[in-house]
């Protein structure tokens, strides 16, 4: 009976700091793992604004937290390239290429940025045969010739996987458009928005960049700066699905509009004896012959 009453009152849903301890997973390593999509979560009823874990979700991974840690392993460029047994040049190289993805990053003490990949992936790389090429012996000419021009996919790649992360997080249409507007620069929202009701509705659901500093530091400039597309034709892909998500969420229901703000202007109150003097003046006043 009291098994049965403890059942009935556990809350169907936890914070994300109890679940990760629920699981015996470090914090960072939870968040990557919800981050992708390994663990579900659920907007906070609560009116708290954040994301909360399931019961039902803690009670599928349970005992699982081994094999869940391993899948969100993450490395820099030396483990790397250990890891795909190439020297770090190499990894680079492939890295800038955007042949494989960083899944984080965080600036170092030279403000510097440290790209990290999922461990999983850069084995599966390593593993297909398709890719011995581009492990061994010279970059092909083509792929050469782009990273003479200054090719670097880094930025590009870790914004593509960010924000659909951010996507499958959104709680609505109109959420969604804000995550969308989140990678792009204000100028360009405004262009694509010429609403000023929905831009500022957008503008107010944009996703801040990953936390690397204090307001206004060199740290949240720089997190600023990778949060925002850079390359034309990924300004452009941003601004159409913009366009795209702006337009599902006006169909769904309108961006909201301010109540129209009383008169400034009310007609003016008059006191008795003005009124009083008023009626006396028509009462004087000569009237029309007919």
């Amino acid at each position: 009976m009291s098994g049965t009453t403890l059942a009935q009152n556990r809350p169907l849903t936890c914070a994300p700091s109890r679940a990760a301890r629920e699981l015996g997973l470090k914090r960072g390593e939870f968040d990557l793992a919800v981050h992708l999509g390994r663990i579900r979560t659920v907007p906070d009823e609560g009116g708290g604004g954040g994301r909360r874990v399931p019961r039902t979700e803690i009670d599928r991974l349970r005992g699982r937290s081994a094999s869940l840690s391993e899948s969100v392993q993450v490395v820099g460029t030396t483990e790397g390239a250990a890891l795909m047994g190439i020297p770090a040049g190499r990894f680079t190289r492939v890295a800038k290429l955007g042949l494989v993805t960083p899944v984080k990053w965080y600036p170092n003490r030279y403000r510097a940025v440290v790209w990290l990949y999922l461990a999983e992936e850069l084995r599966r790389f390593a593993a297909d045969e398709k890719n011995t090429r581009l492990l061994t012996g010279r970059t092909p000419a083509e792929l050469s010739d782009r990273l003479r021009a200054g090719a670097d996919q880094r930025a590009r790649n870790w914004r593509g996987r960010h924000c659909g992360f951010l996507l499958r997080q959104a709680d609505g249409p109109w959420e969604r458009a804000g995550v969308v507007a989140g990678f792009l620069d204000p100028g360009e929202i405004d262009d694509v928005l010429p609403d000023p009701h929905e831009r500022a509705h957008v503008t107010a659901l944009r996703p801040a960049p990953p936390a690397h500093g204090a307001p206004g530091s060199p740290a949240a400039q720089l997190a600023e700066d990778i949060m925002t597309a850079a390359d034309p034709d990924e300004i452009d892909w941003f601004r159409h699905d913009l366009a795209r998500e702006a337009a599902q969420a006006r169909s769904h229901r309108p961006a909201p509009r301010p109540a129209a703000p009383p008169s400034r202007h009310p007609a003016p109150d008059l006191p008795a004896h003005a009124r009083g003097l008023r009626g006396w003046l028509l009462r004087r006043s000569p009237r029309p012959a007919h």
